[in-house]
């Protein structure tokens, strides 16, 4: 099974790169999937969240893609709530998790596949920094909660408000390790660490996203690649579904 979850872990992060977004939203419900408790799925996928994108990050910065301003008051409010988020997930039933993740996946699998792209003269301006910083301490929380890194939750939010798609991906990669690392920790103090699956996804994340950086640089049909990450979310919230019923 080891191997199965090092090659499940490479691809979804070499899927989930090219929209900037963490595949710890889809490697949990897999893991819960494998009969591995979601109490220790979560911070594995919190992990993996953590080294897969802090590549893509880097690269971001190095070609100057990311705009600081935006970025920022994110972090600062994702890092804390995570925190937050990962005590909370304590007192909170497993089958209330898995519906929170329900939900989450059919969010974010929606809006990946009906939102429709503003024409560039439209995107917004400026840097609201109460709406950012609601749409960070959202995101955190969940974060926590349901272990995903809060990318799913920030990138719609984000094209709601009228941000650039292209602005928003370099933000996301840039904002989910710094959520996703805090919630870690939370979990490490808490004791709920397999460190053995931990290392074997993380690895693997490591490589899939690094791929999938150098292919977002190719050019990729980005509607082509919303239209993919819709159809998984879709699929394993369908799944999650069948699960508990």
């Amino acid at each position: 099974m080891d191997y199965l979850i090092g090659g499940i872990s490479f691809l979804a992060a070499f899927l989930f790169s090219l929209g900037g977004v963490g595949a710890a939203i889809i490697l949990i419900p897999i893991l819960v999937s494998f009969g591995i408790p979601i109490n220790i799925a979560k911070p594995i996928g919190l992990f993996y969240n953590t080294v897969s994108l802090t590549g893509a990050s880097i690269n971001n910065i190095k070609n100057k893609r990311l705009d600081f301003k935006i970025g920022i008051p994110i972090i600062i409010s994702s890092f804390l709530f995570a925190i937050m988020g990962a005590y909370v997930s304590q007192y909170i039933p497993k089958k209330i998790i898995l519906i929170l993740f329900i939900g989450f996946l059919l969010f974010s699998g929606l809006m990946f596949l009906f939102h429709k792209k503003k024409e560039q003269s439209t995107y917004r301006q400026g840097t609201p920094y109460f709406a950012l910083t609601a749409i960070g301490s959202f995101a955190g929380l969940l974060s926590g909660m349901l272990g995903i890194g809060g990318g799913g939750i920030i990138s719609p939010l984000m094209l709601m408000l009228g941000f650039n798609p292209k602005k928003i991906t370099a933000i996301t990669a840039f904002v989910v390790p710094f959520s996703s690392f805090s919630g870690f920790l939370t979990y490490w103090s808490m004791g709920s660490i397999d460190w053995k699956l931990l290392v074997i996804a993380s690895v693997a994340g490591i490589g899939g996203a690094t791929l999938g950086t150098i292919f977002m640089q190719k050019k990729l049909n980005p509607k082509a690649v919303k239209r993919i990450l819709a159809i998984i979310l879709l699929l394993m919230a369908l799944k999650l579904i069948w699960n508990i019923l």
